[in-house]
Order: structure tokens, then C-alpha cells, then sequence
């Protein structure tokens, strides 16, 4: 039995209604930042995305950029499905209309992604000086806090989780961005340009490979040791 926690833009309502004829407990609260600040612990959160994508998003991404730790599966209707994408932070989706069975195994699933997951010894990825934090979204270079946006540190952890590999432009938008991006590839130049300047004398471990793309160098003292 687990205990869930139901963002709602009306938590008098049932959300998913298969979900009353499940052993878990579950709690209603309403879908809004303030209202986090005082929720109760939970094994899993369910967040209401059928009538709001654009508000369901931004309340996804901020849970996520906060470093929530709890399991996050957004409900939808199946014309929302589209709008879903990677860059929502969730980990994963489910359609209001599933059954019972359907969202335990759901639940477990997830759980128990994220219960692997956080019983890693070390969360840290480490090369060159760069230490990035995923279950923080922080990043720091020898000690220094790196002040990086969303798709900045995104950008960075995929490069620095894959060392010596090149990347082009459009495989970093599939990758980071999503296939759902529909800006175009100089988007790739700007955060590059930006990340090396933040990391300043350190700005060739993000290298340029002419007519291909962008790789992470890491230092030669470890180029075989980036770590978890």
C-alpha cells in the first residue's frame, strides 16, 4: 500500500475514479505552489493536467527544479498527450479513463524506479572539476557553485555523461530539448556559448568538431575515470 498525494485544480473531485477501488492511501490537495508548502509526505504525487497543459507544466517543472524526490505522473485526456514531453520533469503519464490495474502497476513501477534510483551510493557525476547533482539540479566546478539555468544544466550533464562522444546539433535538441522543440539548431550555439563562459578557463572541455557538432573533452588525467 502506498501513500499518494493528488494535485488538483479541484481536490473535491475525483481524479481518477479507478484509483478509489485501490488499498493506497491517497490525499487531495490543490494544484497550486503555496499549497506545497505544507504537503503531506507521500510515496507518489499525482498532478491534474486535463484542463490546464501550460499551468500543469510550469507546476511540474517548478517541483522538479526544486529537487522533489517524490515520483510525479501527470493525468491526462487523450488529446492532451501531444503537449506531453520529456522537459515536463515527470516521470511518467497516465490517461484519466485507466483502470484500476492499469494505474497500480503504474504505481509500483514508478516507486520503485525511483526507490533504484535514490538507493545509489553516489548521485554525482564527476569529470574535469565539474561535479553535477542530479537528485539537486546543482553543479559546481572545484567547489564553485555554477549559476546555470534549466536547459544549461541539461546541456551540460548529457555532454559531461558522455565524454569523447560528439553530439550534433540536432541530436542535442532531440536530446535535451525534445522532439517536440521547434526552434531551430542555433539555440544549441547560444547555451553552448553561455556554459563555456561560465565555466571560464575551463571553456575548451566543451569542444567544437567542425561540420559535426560539440563534445565533452574531459581533463587527460581523467578522461577514463568520469565517474558516478
Amino acid at each position: 500500500m502506498a501513500h499518494l498525494l493528488v494535485l488538483s485544480a479541484n481536490p473535491e473531485h475525483e481524479l481518477l475514479p479507478a484509483l478509489g477501488l485501490l488499498p493506497h492511501r491517497v490525499r487531495h490537495i490543490l494544484a497550486d505552489p503555496a499549497a506545497l508548502v505544507n504537503a503531506p509526505q507521500a510515496d507518489l504525487i499525482f498532478l491534474d493536467a486535463r484542463r490546464d497543459l501550460a499551468g500543469s507544466k510550469s507546476l511540474a517543472n517548478l517541483l522538479h527544479t526544486t529537487g522533489l524526490s517524490t515520483p510525479l505522473i501527470i493525468v491526462v485526456t487523450e488529446g492532451g498527450l501531444p503537449a506531453v514531453s520529456h522537459d515536463w520533469g515527470i516521470d511518467d503519464v497516465i490517461l484519466e479513463s485507466a483502470g484500476p490495474a492499469e494505474i497500480d502497476a503504474r504505481i509500483r513501477l514508478t516507486i520503485a524506479k525511483a526507490q533504484a534510483k535514490n538507493s545509489q551510493t553516489d548521485e554525482a557525476l564527476s569529470a574535469s572539476g565539474i561535479v553535477i547533482d542530479d537528485s539537486i539540479y546543482s553543479a559546481r566546478l572545484h567547489g564553485r557553485p555554477l549559476d546555470l539555468t534549466f536547459k544549461e544544466f541539461e546541456l551540460l550533464r548529457w555532454l559531461v555523461q558522455h565524454p569523447g562522444r560528439v553530439f550534433s546539433r540536432e541530436q542535442l535538441l532531440s536530446e535535451v530539448w525534445g522532439y517536440d522543440y521547434f526552434g531551430g539548431t542555433r539555440t544549441v550555439d547560444v547555451h553552448v556559448r553561455r556554459l563555456r563562459a561560465k565555466l571560464g578557463d575551463l571553456e575548451a572541455l566543451i569542444g567544437t568538431v567542425r561540420n559535426r557538432g560539440y563534445v565533452f573533452n574531459p581533463a587527460k588525467e581523467d578522461s577514463e575515470t568520469v565517474s558516478y
